[in-house]
């Protein structure tokens, strides 16, 4: 195990450092910059006044210079200062972080009980209406865009139903009922997606191993169908399982950027946007970099959470 965390760490760090340049580079490429959000398009400003602001945010150096600077401060552990609100770029992931998290993991668990649930229904009743039904809803899951689902569920129970969730973010320890009311919205619209996605993926897997000749010998014996089926076949079924919940949580971080902007939640995604928006390079840069670590640890903990799983895996020393 310990030389497995080892090549896992190797491969995260060389990822991460490609990552870098990849994130430096593409937000070079976005047009304008910090100094032209500041003075505005139709500011008279003397040249000498812009030169000026370009050079107090380093603007005026080769980019590589800019770069170096900005993985030096990382390999310190210094996220760097953001250029708009002049606060630590970390104090500003830290304040915005538990909302990201809190929306990520109740999208996780809707997903995962809607979408294990769908599956193993889907299967049992294989090529019945509740299949076909399930099947047709996991299809609509995946095509549906999250930004217009997020639109008509605002829209829907705004107009139709005229209820609509309290606007201003109240923290889950502050008030937990209207904290949740908050939430529920924002929960359905970003965990739908990866509910068909588990649902197709439990399906099929269940359908694999409820063919398996243990699964015949295990009904043969008397057991009953609800212990067949959850206490034999899911069991089994995990591994893949599993591996799409990690994957999808990874995407859910993601999602949560676009998600946030909609139902106007003060998470890191939205975050994000504000600071691409206003050319924050170092907030910008430093926060999708904090997010693909997020997501690299996920990864890693699902391949570790195999080896509990299945006794068969085992990872060399």
């Amino acid at each position: 195990m310990g030389r497995y965390f080892v090549v896992r760490a190797y491969s995260m760090a060389l990822t991460l450092l490609g990552l870098t340049v990849l994130i430096f580079l593409m937000l070079r490429l976005i047009p304008g910059t910090v100094v032209e959000q500041m003075i505005g398009a139709d500011a008279v400003v003397s040249p000498e006044m812009v030169a000026q602001l370009r050079h107090f945010f380093g603007l005026d150096q080769p980019w590589w210079v800019q770069y170096s600077r900005w993985l030096g401060g990382l390999v310190q552990g210094d996220l760097g200062t953001s250029w708009r609100t002049g606060k630590p770029v970390i104090r500003l992931i830290l304040e915005r972080l538990p909302v990201t998290v809190e929306l990520t993991l109740l999208a996780v668990g809707w997903a995962l009980a809607l979408g294990i649930a769908a599956g193993i229904v889907s299967a049992v009743r294989r090529d019945r209406a509740v299949d076909n039904v399930v099947r047709v809803g996991a299809l609509l899951g995946l095509s549906v865009p999250v930004f217009w689902q997020g639109t008509m569920l605002i829209l829907f129970f705004s107009i139709y139903l005229r209820w609509m969730p309290p606007v201003v973010w109240v923290d889950f320890l502050t008030d937990p009922r209207r904290n949740l009311t908050i939430m529920l919205l924002p929960v359905l619209c970003l965990g739908t997606a990866s509910a068909a996605n588990i649902a197709r993926t439990t399906r099929a897997c269940m359908l694999d191993v409820l063919r398996s000749e243990y699964i015949r010998t295990a009904a043969a014996k008397g057991l009953s169908h609800r212990a067949v089926v959850l206490g034999h076949a899911l069991k089994n079924a995990l591994i893949p399982i599993v591996t799409v919940a990690g994957l999808q949580m990874g995407i859910l971080l993601g999602g949560t950027v676009v998600v946030e902007e909609v139902f106007t939640l003060p998470g890191v995604g939205r975050l994000v946007l504000w600071s691409i928006y206003q050319r924050d390079y170092p907030l910008t840069q430093s926060t999708i970099l904090f997010v693909a670590i997020l997501f690299m640890a996920i990864n890693l903990a699902v391949d570790v959470l195999y080896g509990y799983l299945d006794p068969r895996i085992r990872y060399g020393d």
